[in-house]
């Protein structure tokens, strides 16, 4: 059984890092299962982000990551920091303990996350020359070199994770099934987002 933590808008994909701020009682109750046991949690996104359920539907498809990182606030709240190891698909919901979820997780149709991509397959000149744009618009300063020097995997799992996406958009990313297929992904969606913001350039429409 795998402890799911629905989360909306939040990614977690292979080898990536999350840090996450734990607080709800449920949740804190979860880490400390999972710290006795595997140290692993599963990431997913309800299927209705704005909704307000305690209970909600989520996707089918999620990241399972590892406790990495462990601390403890004095007002009682838990930083960690969760590894991604594998995506998983649901296999079916179990009943839950101590007020947070469990799934029978499906790993087979993503194997092939234990085992670091290759590079090869991201048009890396156009993801940089776009992000250069998407970065200004966003007013956003980052560091150039660390970026070049990044490999693929590492890159674009980083990016898909951290930039400003909605929902829906960091779904496809996470269900991209190859990393080629997830750059592309990624590079049509930051080129869309600078298209958006040009759109709302110029002078307000005359009524």
């Amino acid at each position: 059984m795998l402890p799911i933590f629905p989360l909306a808008g939040v990614l977690l994909l292979p080898r990536a890092r999350l840090p996450l701020n734990i607080f709800e009682p449920r949740y804190l109750a979860m880490v400390e299962d999972a710290l006795g046991s595997g140290r692993m949690i599963g990431m997913v996104q309800p299927l209705d982000p704005a909704g307000r359920e305690r209970e909600p539907a989520v996707y089918d498809c999620g990241c399972a990551g590892r406790i990495t990182s462990f601390a403890e606030t004095d007002d009682g709240r838990f930083l960690i920091t969760l590894t991604g190891v594998a995506r998983f698909e649901i296999g079916r919901e179990v009943e839950g303990a101590r007020g947070y979820r469990r799934v029978v997780p499906d790993w087979r149709p993503f194997r092939a996350d234990l085992e670091p991509e290759a590079c090869g397959g991201i048009d890396r000149n156009r993801l940089l020359g776009a992000l250069k744009s998407y970065f200004r618009v966003q007013g956003l300063s980052v560091d150039w070199k660390s970026i070049e020097s990044t490999l693929d995997e590492r890159l674009v799992n980083s990016l898909a994770m951290i930039c400003p996406f909605t929902p829906g958009e960091k779904q496809a990313l996470l269900e991209a099934p190859t990393l080629a297929e997830r750059g592309k992904l990624l590079i049509g969606l930051v080129e869309m987002a600078i298209l958006d913001s040009h759109d709302g350039d110029g002078p307000p429409p005359k009524h």
